[in-house]
């Protein structure tokens, strides 16, 4: 944007309707020595608000020196400045990448034609939202073009030469918060926060330590490579690298094993090398010791001869002949060389210790050194022959897994077959197991029936004994009491019918036992009495293993088997009913006691 002055009486004219002096750039009076084809004072160089870095905000002005603007002209307008004396108008804060500014105090008259006039000289204008009230928005392409269009606020505008007031007004410039503003504004950080990862990442990557150097798959060839390498000292750690490599990756199989055998025997052949070395590091240690030892004291005898020299300057033939100076040099020197002398001597002192502490030791552990090697060569000729052993043992475990190969190749029907076999063989033995078990279980329930007769006979016979030894009584008594009253006869025939009703109540239960009633005992009954409970409870049935889980809860001596033979004999009492379908068929038991006495 230029900013011609070629009427300087203009100028102040202008100035003076602002009620300000006339004032120039530098807020001196305007001086006589003005040139107008340079629109400024002579000597000073024109300031145009398009030079890059500067545009129409002016260079930094001391704080002692007020800033002083320019009239600017337009085709279709002109801008006078503000009063320099004035406070800068205030402006809220700026928003984060801001391109849009807003406009106000704008003529009634005036258009967007004469706003794109005014405002496209501080850069490109994007776009301009004018309003019916004397304001509007504008959008630039850059944010640098925003701080131009605030240096316009303040300004009075005048479209032409007219004074009416809806063809003047006073612009006030501030920033505005736009979406889009703020949508390219994010956009910029991500992409320079992305620029920052991707600069973050190549340093990164530039100090991180390079990854190795990737392994061959497993193949014949590759396997013979590896195998010579494993030969050569110089390539040994390489390969054996690719060995445990290949071994972790689960190459090894039927096929491949004698290969791998081989790598790892040829693997085991370097440590004799690795244990040479290490003799032959450890000698040349011992070496470098004894050289040590002997240049250290070859250094102490120096220092004592050293030391004898500065003794014997010292004695009085020599000392009176040396000066003050030369006397306290000689008794420094003396000093340093003693100093010097006792710290290596303690050295080589200590160094001896230790060798002497070390062959205490040895002549201590000799037998048992003398012991230990003699164990470590059984030791080490019994590894041998065990490498020699396993050896043999893995060629034999390869030629068997080849024959096995072969028999699998030839003999899948007969091994079918066999399988048929055996599978047979199986369902025949746990048969037979299944009836041996059903067998125990039947000799078992015999002895106790056995058990029960004989308790029942013993309970007869005391029975009848006790009923024979009654009749005894009862004769004697009717001997002796013939001539007895009427009321004992009453009474001893009322004993004779107790003890009949006693006998008669004893032998009941023995009748019942013989008969063959289902129930034999009064546990069994106290069980079926339990059982029934417990079913009627539960009317839709329960499993042998529920019901029996209950009934150990009261007596853990109860077992399946009696419980089930129990039931099966109560047929009236009790049912079994299948449940389910495929594989959840399932047999309950339900209690049909009701039942039974229904169809009685």
């Amino acid at each position: 944007m230029g900013l011609p002055m070629s009427d300087p009486t203009a100028w102040a004219t202008a100035m003076n309707n602002l009620g300000m002096a006339p004032m120039g750039m530098t807020g001196q009076p305007l001086l006589p020595d003005f040139d107008p084809a340079l629109g400024m004072m002579t000597g000073i160089p024109p300031i145009n608000p398009m030079m890059p870095g500067l545009g129409i905000v002016p260079p930094p002005i001391p704080p002692d020196m007020p800033a002083v603007k320019e009239i600017i002209h337009c085709k279709s307008c002109t801008l006078f400045p503000p009063n320099p004396h004035l406070p800068p108008p205030a402006t809220r804060e700026r928003p984060p990448g801001c391109k849009t500014v807003f406009v106000g105090g704008l003529p009634e008259n005036g258009t967007e034609q004469i706003i794109m006039e005014v405002f496209e000289q501080c850069g490109e204008v994007i776009a301009i939202r004018k309003s019916k009230k004397n304001f509007c928005h504008i959008r630039f392409a850059e944010e640098f073009m925003v701080d131009k269009a605030l240096y316009l606020s303040g300004y009075r505008i005048r479209l032409g030469s007219s004074t009416d007031k809806k063809d003047t007004g006073r612009l006030h410039v501030d920033f505005a918060q736009a979406r889009d503003d703020l949508y390219e504004w994010e956009c910029k950080q991500r992409m320079l926060a992305r620029e920052e990862r991707h600069r973050r990442r190549l340093a990164e990557e530039r100090f991180r330590p390079p990854s190795p150097p990737p392994v061959v798959h497993y193949s014949d060839h590759e396997c013979s490579v590896v195998a010579e390498k494993l030969k050569d000292d110089t390539k040994f750690s390489e390969a054996i690298q690719t060995l445990l490599t290949w071994i972790e990756r689960g190459e090894v199989n039927r096929r491949t094993a004698n290969n791998f055998y081989s790598m790892i025997q040829s693997a085991n052949s370097h440590i004799r090398r690795l244990v040479n070395e290490k003799a032959a590091h450890e000698k040349e240690m011992e070496e470098a010791k004894e050289k040590f030892k002997l240049a250290l004291s070859g250094i102490l005898v120096q220092f004592e001869q050293i030391v004898a020299v500065y003794h014997s300057a010292s004695k009085q033939k020599a000392w009176d002949h040396f000066t003050k100076a030369q006397r306290k040099n000689i008794s420094v020197w003396c000093k340093q060389a003693e100093e010097i002398r006792n710290i290596h001597n303690d050295e080589l002192m200590g160094i001896r210790r230790e060798e002497e502490m070390e062959m205490s030791d040895e002549e201590i552990e000799d037998p048992s050194e003398m012991k230990e090697t003699e164990e470590s060569a059984l030791v080490s000729q019994v590894e041998a022959l065990k490498e020699e052993n396993d050896s043999l043992r893995w060629q034999l475990d390869a030629y068997r897994n080849e024959v096995e190969l072969l028999k699998q190749e030839q003999g899948k029907a007969s091994r079918d077959e066999d399988t048929t076999k055996e599978q047979q063989m199986k369902l025949l033995q746990q048969a037979l197991q299944g009836m041996q078990k059903h067998l125990l279980k039947v000799q078992e329930e015999y002895k106790k029936r056995e058990a029960e007769l004989e308790k029942v006979k013993e309970d007869k016979l005391k029975i009848e004994t006790l009923l024979e030894n009654l009749k005894e009584q009862q004769s004697m008594a009717d001997e002796e009491d013939k001539e007895g009253d009427a009321a004992d006869c009453q009474g001893n025939e009322s004993s004779m019918s107790r003890v009949c009703a006693c006998s008669q109540e004893k032998e009941c239960p023995v009748e019942k036992t013989l008969s063959n009633s289902p129930v034999k005992s009064e546990r069994e009954v106290l069980l079926v009495g339990i059982i029934s409970t417990f079913l009627h409870v539960h009317p839709f049935g329960a499993s042998i293993e529920y019901i029996c889980s209950y009934l150990q809860r009261l007596d853990s001596k109860i077992c399946t088997a009696e419980v089930e033979v129990l039931m099966t004999r109560l047929q009236n009492t009790f049912r079994q009913e299948l449940s389910g379908v495929g594989a959840s068929l399932e047999k309950r038991w339900k209690f049909c006691g009701f039942d039974g006495l229904k169809m009685t």
